[in-house]
């Protein structure tokens, strides 16, 4: 949904990943910041499809492979946040100043130990742990300033994600 006001150069292009498996969703606990609660998420490089960009996200910060999953759902617009300043790398205020993000609805087809925090390319990986979380329980765990794009991703998401046991 295009919020009143929004200038989409000005947010980073990203993608979010909802996984479902038994009625749970998958949330993600980052490096150094215990109790910092997240879905999968991340940025599209240039000429990158979306859906593209998901399965590597996906990948690179759960270890999960795309055989493993099967796509059920995706938001119909992009939906926006903006990052508090605190957040941002002072080369980047100039750049961007939230994020735009279609975010995907998979379901888990596998058992966990497909999941695999410490798969990623990167030198230190940026998640230190996992749990499985009821589906709106999510959003009260996640970061403040991210509740909001969390409810409306999980609310137009809702109906596929019934389905699935939520």
């Amino acid at each position: 949904m295009l919020q009143k006001n929004i200038e989409p150069d000005q947010y980073r292009n990203n993608v979010a990943i909802v996984i479902i498996k038994k009625g749970k969703v998958l949330l993600l606990e980052r490096v150094g910041k215990p109790g910092s609660w997240q879905f999968p998420q991340g940025g599209v490089d240039a000429d990158e499809e979306l859906e593209d960009a998901m399965w590597r996200e996906l990948d690179e910060e759960t270890g999960i492979d795309k055989k493993h999953c099967s796509i059920k759902g995706r938001t119909s617009e992009y939906l926006y946040y903006d990052l508090p300043k605190k957040y941002l790398a002072p080369e980047k205020l100039r750049v961007f100043k939230g994020q735009k993000q279609i975010w995907f609805l998979l379901e888990l087809l596998a058992d966990d130990s497909v999941i695999n925090l410490n798969a990623s390319t990167e030198e230190k990986p940026e998640f230190q742990s996992w749990q499985w979380s009821s589906y709106w329980s999510a959003i009260h765990q996640s970061v403040y300033f991210k509740q909001d794009v969390y409810r409306q991703a999980m609310t137009e998401m809702l109906t596929q994600a019934i389905k699935l046991g939520v």
